[in-house]
């Protein structure tokens, strides 16, 4: 019995994987931050702030970069994997987390500075796009915003983050 991999870069030598200026999209969310948010948006009382963490870092050759996610008290958890698919020429992302979330998603470079967005569902007769938006990236910070929509043209904020280097340096 043969097992197929599916990986063209498993048959035979060719370019390095991985080393295209499109894998390099993500690298500004390299690191280790810190992160705050109106706690009412996941959960908390009105006026106060969430905090939590998240650790980025590229793994497998620098062809995958990781997420590691977690709030303050450690309640909820999650974890992704972006890679960019140069056949589609897009960014996928698979996010799963302790609430016992999945999403995939795909995107890429936008107007706004990198957006990543789920395929359209049905929820209670209803069509919902969700989308991750990072903006104003900076070397030491950037903004956050999940956002979803009902005809993927206007969008409601759900949860904003604000990120912060944890050592202040420009990655």
């Amino acid at each position: 019995m043969t097992s197929s991999l599916g990986c063209d870069e498993m048959t035979g030598p060719g370019p390095e994987p991985c080393t295209s200026p499109e894998t390099s999209q993500l690298d500004f969310w390299l690191g280790s931050w810190d992160l705050t948010w109106p706690a009412s948006q996941s959960g908390g009382m009105e006026g106060e702030v969430a905090h939590g963490t998240n650790q980025i870092e590229k793994i497998l050759k620098g062809c995958v970069v990781e997420e590691r996610f977690a709030t303050a008290d450690g309640g909820f958890l999650g974890r992704s994997h972006s890679a960019f698919d140069p056949k589609a020429r897009v960014w996928r992302q698979t996010w799963v987390d302790s609430a016992g979330g999945y999403l995939v998603f795909e995107g890429g470079l936008s107007g706004f500075g990198f957006e990543l967005r789920t395929a359209p569902t049905e929820r209670n007769g209803q069509t919902v796009i969700n989308r991750m938006v990072f903006s104003d990236i900076r070397p030491a910070s950037l903004e956050w915003a999940w956002q979803a929509s009902t005809d993927g043209e206007t969008w409601r904020d759900l949860w904003n983050i604000s990120y912060r280097r944890q050592d202040g340096s420009d990655g």
